[in-house]
């Protein structure tokens, strides 16, 4: 077990690659009772066989098999230390639209620190070789390696935003160094934010999966059963350190905006207000402030001279509606406003006071504010 993932255990869970994080589930569930529920499926439904459904596994396997990669990163020695880190993950060989060449997509806590030439790629043909190029965007933590080499076989990517929670999945990587490794489950939920990663990533809008996913699987696809990707592995919730059937994966879509984005500009251009969040809008405080359902994003405070300030935001408001859109958590908030363009007018619908109130705001340079944090 490498240093990075011993690190990270300390905090309870775990990034699934060598990696490990404290992480917290504090989503709010709403459970609305019904005076009938609709009839199950007929048990004789078009059901497959259990030799079908093998089949089809090894379909999927012998599909995806080319396409995933085992990486290995020799990284800087951490403060305090004498000795250089070594990371292993996993990746996956893909083609985006409008993105010349073929790329090899992993995590960014995988490669993070380490130089090209300090990071290996193994084929599963057994070739290796150094990525010529590497790009990383720690607040999603996804990152993305260029490779100019021929015979490769770029894996088909889904469009994520089409899967359904129940479908049956297969996640690939090279746990505790064992290359070549799948794994099947399904998909347990999507949309996932309220889990705390470690300091360096905010985006976070994850798909769920029980299926088993163990250290050294950070960056491997998870795939569907059409054998399209439609994740990127990246976490798992664990006291252990081991598989506790509670795994995360960032969505395919996601991933392709921000390579396009890391790719042309060198960076990711996101929006923010200015605001700190409330981790989550509890039930009492819901109750207390005069809201029927446990929905929105609680502002704690907001920052001088930042477009929340300049807006009007106050203190104890809650965020409902960003643009007729209705917010769910402060993880949705920080995407939605994360994803738009610098400059736009939005308007926000708030709860203020025990009523509703509208406000205008301009999405400000997440960016531009982080560099005049630091200087």
């Amino acid at each position: 077990m490498n240093s990075y993932w011993k690190t990270f255990l300390l905090g309870g869970c775990a990034f699934a690659g060598g990696t490990a994080g404290s992480m917290m589930l504090n989503s709010p569930v709403s459970i609305q009772a019904q005076t009938t529920r609709p009839a199950p499926p007929s048990v004789t439904a078009n059901f497959a066989s259990p030799q079908q459904v093998s089949e089809r596994f090894e379909a999927v396997i012998r599909q995806l098999a080319p396409s995933v990669v085992s990486i290995e990163a020799v990284k800087p020695a951490a403060p305090g230390k004498t000795k250089p880190t070594e990371e292993s993950g996993s990746g996956v060989i893909v083609k985006i639209e409008g993105i010349p060449g073929f790329l090899v997509i992993t995590n960014n806590h995988v490669i993070s620190g380490a130089a090209s030439n300090q990071i290996t790629v193994h084929l599963a043909d057994d070739r290796v070789f150094r990525p010529t190029q590497v790009w990383t965007d720690p607040e999603s933590d996804i990152a993305a390696m260029k490779i100019d080499l021929d015979g490769v076989i770029p894996a088909v990517l889904a469009d994520s935003d089409k899967v359904r929670e129940g479908q049956w999945v297969l996640a690939f990587g090279s746990p505790f160094g064992l290359n070549r490794t799948v794994t099947h489950g399904i998909i347990s939920a999507r949309d996932r934010g309220q889990v705390s990663l470690g300091s360096t990533i905010r985006i976070k809008d994850f798909l769920q999966t029980d299926a088993a996913i163990n250290p050294g699987s950070s960056g491997g696809p998870l795939v569907n059963m059409d054998g399209e990707v439609i994740g990127i592995n990246t976490a798992i919730a664990s006291h252990s350190g081991s598989n506790s059937g509670v795994a995360f994966s960032i969505p395919m879509n996601m991933v392709k905006r921000v390579a396009r984005q890391l790719i042309d500009k060198g960076t990711v251009s996101r929006g923010y207000l200015g605001v700190q969040l409330s981790q989550a809008l509890e039930a009492t405080e819901a109750i207390r402030l005069g809201l029927d359902k446990a929905q929105g994003a609680l502002v704690e405070s907001v920052y001088p001279e930042t477009p929340a300030a300049i807006a009007g935001l106050k203190n104890s408001d809650v965020i409902l509606e960003v643009d007729g859109v209705a917010i769910r958590n402060e993880n949705h908030l920080i995407n939605m406003i994360a994803a738009l363009p610098i400059g736009q007018k939005v308007k926000l619908r708030v709860w203020r006071d025990r009523r509703p109130a509208m406000i205008e705001a301009v999405v400000g340079d997440w960016n531009k504010a982080q560099t005049r944090l630091k200087n």
